[in-house]
């Protein structure tokens, strides 16, 4: 499935509480475009949508559509506030080429 750090945990929940997002999660996928071919997307969502995978981690709920969830098996999401910049971090080991900011992918 998806891995996602402590690091994400903390930041998926300071959003949702600034955002007042009390009963929804993060939606996670992946959509057609960027300089490689697909790229992440991220959301908050108040309510799960129908076929979506529900994962949840330490009362973090990640909602994927199924398209989406092929591309993101086995992959890890993260947070990073280092000197590269600040935001989440796909590492996802079915990416075969990333751009150089890591937002789009190709597999």
């Amino acid at each position: 499935m998806i891995t996602v750090t402590e690091k994400a945990i903390v930041k998926i929940r300071e959003m949702l509480r600034k955002q007042q997002v009390e009963s929804g999660g993060l939606r996670v996928g992946v959509i057609g475009g960027g300089c490689s071919g697909m790229s992440y997307k991220l959301d908050l969502e108040t309510q799960i949508r129908p076929h979506d995978q529900v994962l949840e981690r330490e009362g973090v709920k990640l909602f994927i559509d199924p398209q989406s969830l092929n591309f993101l098996q086995e992959t890890t999401l993260d947070f990073s506030d280092g000197l590269n910049g600040r935001g989440f971090v796909f590492i996802n080991p079915k990416a075969t080429r990333t751009c150089g900011c890591g937002s789009s992918f190709a597999v």
